[in-house]
């Protein structure tokens, strides 16, 4: 990039440029108009929790088994029985069956991209990439969208987004720019390269804090060199038209310096104020920990939670359970316990406060896995593991207000394809931005200055509501 050694006095357009530099994006007027729209919303005191599977967990092993198909399709576990008729869960989750009431598991969602982050890209932004290798998306993900829509929602300094990673692989802000990321807290343990690979789970730090809400010396050394560079710009307004770009930088300031010194903010990261009954009943491990973090900060105001749950241990490090990568079985029965115990912790605990009117919870990988199962490809050992696969997937939501103790949709015998109620990632983010009172016809710029619909297609969910 190149710098001019001697900037010379400030003319209006490099001004005005500035400011959408700042801002890190383009299409803030639309952006603007967004948060207005949602503040007049209906819905403004409702939040989602994402949770992220992170390399497609198997809807065979999980949400939708198949004891009557072949063995090589069905696998090693069996189903067991809920509280709800038509309702079953693999034998590892046992959890699930006490509150079948408080949740819904949707089985005939369907794409066709088989790569992970083209899939990740396909399902979170409503688009397919034309790329589907790039790790990056080409449009923002609903997420970044909620997050950047409800920014304006907050008033004691607690952040929109949040989320344990800068972006989802095949994710991102696209065209909304940087000041649309989350505010990241990295939940795994600091000395996660020295643990050893034995454990079935990543333990919880006791050491854990909050990264961002440090305020060392030299970050406010920088921040009150930010300060003083904007209070410098205001000798300029006298010099150029009042513009939403340089308002809102404004407001990005002041949202910075509140989130470092609020007190709520910091409230709501400290999870010792929980008692050690509840931290346990969540799980002593970054699953279960940042799960509650997740239902602590949807009480303090948070709307949009997005947690990358691929990770439950070293040992399997994601759910891409292929079979020259690792044996599915034994991951699934590492895993699910872990998965099982966090998960529903999470569902109680807000249904508990009453908070599961409010707030969706949704579980959900990119895609699910191969029907059959295979002995894995390219190296030995081999073990049992299953493929990417598109075709069929299931996915479970809680909360929100929304109709639960139900299945959606089912798939063919062999759990291939849906054969039953047909449903696109679409329709379920359609249902998410309705629950939020967000209208997904509206338009953002892209750096062109062509406008995008926040979701091209999709319908609600009409079981849901």
């Amino acid at each position: 990039m190149h710098h001019s050694s001697c900037p010379g006095p400030l003319k209006r357009r490099n001004f005005l440029q500035a400011g959408s530099l700042l801002l890190g994006g383009l299409g803030l007027a639309d952006l603007l108009r967004l948060r207005a729209t949602a503040n007049r919303g209906q819905h403004p005191d409702t939040a989602v929790i994402l949770l992220w599977l992170e390399g497609g967990p198997s809807h065979l092993e999980t949400y939708d088994m198949k004891p009557a198909a072949p063995r090589e399709y069905r696998g090693e576990f069996q189903p067991i029985a809920t509280a709800v008729g038509g309702m079953e869960v693999c034998e590892l989750l046992p959890r699930h069956c006490k509150l079948a009431d408080r949740i819904s598991i949707i089985r005939s969602i369907t794409h066709q991209v088989p790569d992970h982050p083209g899939a990740a890209g396909r399902f979170l932004t409503g688009r397919t990439p034309r790329n589907i290798s790039a790790t990056a998306s080409e449009y923002p993900t609903f997420d970044t969208i909620v997050g950047s829509i409800r920014e304006d929602l907050s008033h004691s300094g607690i952040p929109q987004f949040v989320s344990n990673k800068t972006a989802l692989k095949g994710g991102g802000t696209a065209y909304l720019g940087s000041t649309a990321s989350p505010f990241v807290v990295d939940v795994l343990p600091s000395h996660i390269a020295q643990l050893p690979i034995g454990p079935d789970f990543d333990r919880f730090d006791p050491n854990f804090s909050v990264a961002n809400l440090a305020v060392h010396e030299q970050v406010m050394q920088r921040l009150d060199q930010r300060t003083a560079l904007l209070n410098a710009f205001d000798s300029f307004r006298s010099q150029v038209d009042i513009n939403p770009q340089i308002e809102a930088s404004d407001r990005f300031q002041q949202r910075a310096v509140q989130l470092l010194s609020s007190p709520a903010t910091r409230d709501a990261f400290d999870l010792d104020r929980e008692s050690t009954a509840l931290r346990a009943r969540y799980g002593n491990n970054t699953l279960g920990q940042s799960a509650l973090l997740a239902r602590r900060l949807v009480e303090a105001g948070c709307s949009m939670i997005t947690l990358d749950w691929g990770r439950v241990s070293r040992k399997f490090p994601t759910w891409d359970d292929h079979g020259d990568a690792q044996h599915i079985f034994q991951a699934m029965k590492s895993r699910l316990p872990v998965y099982d115990q966090a998960i529903t912790a999470l569902i109680e605990d807000l249904a508990e406060r009453g908070m599961d009117k409010r707030v969706l919870v949704i579980a959900t990988g990119e895609f699910g896995r191969t029907p059959k199962v295979n002995m894995g490809r390219a190296k030995t050992p081999l073990w049992p593991g299953r493929d990417h696969w598109p075709g069929a997937m299931s996915v479970l939501v809680a909360g929100g207000g929304w109709n639960m103790g139900q299945v959606i949709g089912k798939t063919n015998q062999k759990g291939e394809y849906p054969a039953d109620r047909t449903l696109d990632p679409n329709d379920l983010v359609a249902s998410v931005y309705r629950f939020l009172g967000i209208n997904p016809e509206a338009t953002l710029l892209d750096h062109r200055g062509r406008p995008h619909p926040l979701l091209p297609s999709g319908k609600v969910i009409a079981e849901l509501s």
